[in-house]
């Protein structure tokens, strides 16, 4: 008994010391990851900048001010060319011929075991550097993030990580990206847990955490106290002003339902007109040129009209001609193929949403109102929670860059109501509808989720056993007894499928002695049963299986050659999915150390 008591101690301290070398592994990459991410949200930022300089004659931030100084021609003519560039690159060198961004970050981390391209997120950063520096409405952050990911998942790739260890880097990069961009390094972990990966694992928390702060110090040194916005004090006059703010973000989920419903009206319209995919960016940045003889705030990225918004800088009838312009050049360049994000045109709508209603409310209620600046503010987390679905994280970010709980309150509140009319009116955030323009949706559940990452090929039986289309009986018969599951796969002279052979489909020729080899296996084969293929997922094996009754189906390698190249059994299949199931559930509630490799 006290052997057994020493065996077992014995074991679980190597476990223990297999868990904290794992868990210090997984820390280091993180890091590793919140670097990358880091410095290549610094490479892209000056490379918009540079691109933004070679269109326009300056790399600051605030373009909007040195527009009136440029000729008309280039104001519009600008935006025009770099859109022809970059449908030109999209066209040619980016898969499915669109822009990547955050959707496909989700897309990779639900249904693709945090499998992604780092090419691919390299050329999409390079097409939206272009497309932003040429003038495009869109987001910088959305490229980053995409970027950031990419580079988690490349590290997993190249390491062989097990499936939760690389959504783990990949949400590192994620949330790096998120806080090198704000400087909000726990807004940064929060949105990789409730965008990217869709829900708070405690085994991925800390690792995700390193990563964020990883990037947050990366950025810090190189661009020192720098800060996205520029925000005055504000102190929250009264909580009757809690009324108008839970208003403002009624009307914010109302405004960020009309953008995103607008995207694709743009895109139908496009597609009626037959316009190439390489020239609709094109259309849209000459578009974009035209409106920027009125509003020249709308070109670019746009932080420098909201730190104007967040200053008071702006009438009532400015701020709500630049959100109606926005919110349309915002249509324009997503619908007909620009490459960007939706963060920052997000925060813009909302800054001059929020401004005007501020305006409103103050004249209204002046004695109660703490300015209309708080209300700018208010209205930029509360469109974009809407816009991204990211709530939590929204909020956190307004909070690390005020530092004024009461205030972060109020985004609260906002941001809630504004993502509740999103979720009623749209079905989701804007990454989800993107998701479910291709047919995939995160609101299936992780259980349909887990069904859809796990691949045959990874569970099917590679020892099987095939017979030639013109072999006897009595061989089918030898060959039958030993096979396994007792089935026989049937090939032609090309080494096709042709059918199966079970004792059921022999029925009395399986004991006939009068019946010799002039029945050959074609003749008692099954043609044409339900097969899979390779690429298949163990969701339509199941329904496959349910709907013919099948306990296992061959699995072949293409649907144009049909060589077998094993069979999936019943019982393998809901095995993988339970043992899937319970991985996640003890990643989630942390109970099970980081398994690796």
């Amino acid at each position: 008994m006290a052997e057994k008591l020493l065996k077992s101690n014995i074991f679980l301290n190597r476990m223990r010391r297999i868990v904290k070398s794992e868990q210090l592994v997984l820390s280091i990459l993180a890091m590793i990851v919140g670097a990358l991410a880091g410095g290549g949200a610094i490479l892209f930022r000056d490379g918009l900048l540079l691109v933004q300089s070679l269109f326009f004659g300056t790399g600051e931030e605030a373009l909007h001010r040195h527009l009136s100084e440029i000729p008309v021609w280039q104001l519009i003519l600008a935006p025009a060319v770099g859109g022809l560039i970059v449908g030109i690159f999209i066209y040619k060198f980016l898969p499915e011929k669109r822009p990547h961004g955050v959707a496909d970050v989700i897309d990779a981390a639900s249904f693709h075991d945090a499998r992604m391209s780092t090419r691919c997120g390299i050329k999409s950063a390079i097409a939206s550097a272009v497309s932003l520096g040429s003038g495009a409405s869109l987001g910088r952050e959305g490229p980053v993030v995409h970027m950031g990911a990419s580079f988690g998942a490349w590290l997993a790739r190249i390491l062989h990580l097990r499936r939760s260890a690389s959504r783990t880097l990949l949400g590192c990069g994620v949330a790096s990206a998120v806080a090198a961009s704000f400087n909000a390094p726990l807004a940064g972990a929060l949105f990789a847990h409730e965008v990217a990966l869709g829900h708070y694992a405690l085994t991925a928390f800390a690792p995700i955490v390193l990563a964020s702060v990883t990037g947050t110090v990366i950025t810090g040194i190189y661009y020192g106290d720098e800060v996205a916005f520029l925000i005055p004090g504000h102190e929250i006059q009264s909580f009757w002003e809690f009324p108008a703010f839970a208003l403002l973000g009624i009307i914010a989920g109302v405004a960020a339902v009309l953008v995103v419903r607008a995207i694709p009206v743009v895109q139908k319209t496009a597609n009626r007109t037959n316009a190439p995919l390489w020239l609709r960016p094109a259309v849209a940045g000459l578009i974009v040129g035209l409106i920027a003889l009125v509003f020249p705030q709308i070109v670019g990225v746009g932080y420098g009209a909201m730190n104007d918004a967040l200053n008071e800088s702006y009438s009532l009838t400015f701020l709500i001609g630049l959100l109606l312009a926005k919110g349309f050049a915002v249509s324009i360049c997503m619908g007909l193929g620009f490459a960007g994000g939706m963060f920052s045109p997000a925060l813009f709508l909302g800054a001059m949403l929020g401004g005007a209603f501020g305006m409103i409310a103050t004249s209204a209620f002046p004695e109660l109102s703490s300015g209309y600046s708080a209300y700018t503010l208010v209205g930029m987390g509360a469109v974009a929670a809407a816009i991204l679905g990211a709530p939590i994280s929204t909020t956190l970010i307004i909070f690390e860059l005020t530092g004024d709980y009461a205030l972060t309150v109020a985004v609260m509140v906002a941001s809630v109501l504004a993502t509740v009319v999103m979720d009623q009116f749209q079905a989701g955030s804007f990454f989800q509808w993107q998701l479910k323009c291709r047919g995939l949706s995160t609101r299936w559940g992780r259980e349909v989720n887990l069904l859809r990452t796990i691949k045959v090929d990874e569970i099917m039986k590679r020892e099987y056993e095939t017979v030639p289309l013109t072999e006897g009986l009595t061989t089918v018969r030898e060959k039958l007894i030993n096979a396994p599951y007792s089935e026989l796969f049937v090939i032609d002279d090309q080494g096709k499928l042709h059918g199966t052979i079970t004792l059921t489909d022999l029925r009395h020729a399986a004991f006939d002695p009068n019946l010799g080899d002039e029945v050959t296996a074609g003749e008692v084969a099954r043609s044409k049963p339900p097969v899979l293929y390779r690429t298949d997922n163990i969701e339509k094996a199941i329904k496959l299986m349910e709907q013919t009754g099948e306990e296992h189906l061959p699995v072949l390698n293409s649907a144009e050659e049909r060589h077998i190249i094993g069979f999936v059994h019943e019982k393998d299949a809901m095995m993988a999915y339970n043992n899937a199931l319970l991985e996640l559930q003890s990643e989630e509630r942390g109970d099970a150390p980081p398994k690796l490799f």
